[in-house]
């Protein structure tokens, strides 16, 4: 597939998903069996952590299709990253798409401040780019949107890998924002 129609593949599962009718392939048992000697994903997805935000079901894609990472404020990790590495210089992936969310509880503790404890604050940390270069009365879903970006750009500018898959014309990333209320997916850029 092309970068092209990857995306528009997902677009168009997302289409699928706010009108609620998602098409169930690829989710049996037939589908398990062929996945069993590899898998090559045609998209990859830095998605928050959050229970409402599925990207399986917001793109409406099967076993095998997309390969998700998932952190709270879908931040750009070292764990992240390395996860996402491995998705493109070792299957080939040739989108990532990184989605932000309305109404993310890890933005939203990120602007609060205050002491989450070491591990939370240090995940948090990674949201204070976004949060800084945000006017100073932007809404949590600006924040949002503003995180989602920089954190796309974070994985060209952390990574060689994915670089050079970029540079290379092998690679596409993107952001988007999900919307909680509708189940749709805007595109960012």
């Amino acid at each position: 597939m092309t970068i092209q129609e990857v995306l528009d593949r997902l677009k168009a599962g997302n289409d699928r998903f706010v009108a609620d009718k998602l098409d169930g392939k690829l989710q049996d048992s037939s589908r398990r069996d062929s996945l069993t000697g590899g898998q090559s994903p045609y998209a990859i997805i830095l998605s928050c952590a959050d229970s409402r935000v599925v990207p399986e079901l917001a793109f409406d894609t099967g076993l095998g299709e997309i390969f998700v990472v998932r952190v709270a404020g879908n931040v750009a990790n070292s764990s992240s990253i390395a996860s996402i590495e491995y998705a493109v210089a070792h299957l080939g992936t040739p989108v990532i798409v990184v989605l932000g969310h309305q109404s993310c509880g890890a933005v939203t503790a990120a602007i609060a401040g205050g002491d989450n404890g070491y591990n939370l604050n240090h995940l948090l940390s990674h949201v204070a780019p976004a949060i800084a270069a945000s006017a100073e009365d932007a809404s949590v879903n600006d924040v949002v949107r503003t995180n989602a970006s920089m954190n796309a750009q974070e994985l060209q500018t952390r990574s060689g890998i994915i670089r050079g898959a970029v540079e290379s014309g092998k690679l596409r990333i993107v952001s988007a924002y999900y919307h909680l209320d509708s189940g749709k997916v805007e595109y960012l850029d």
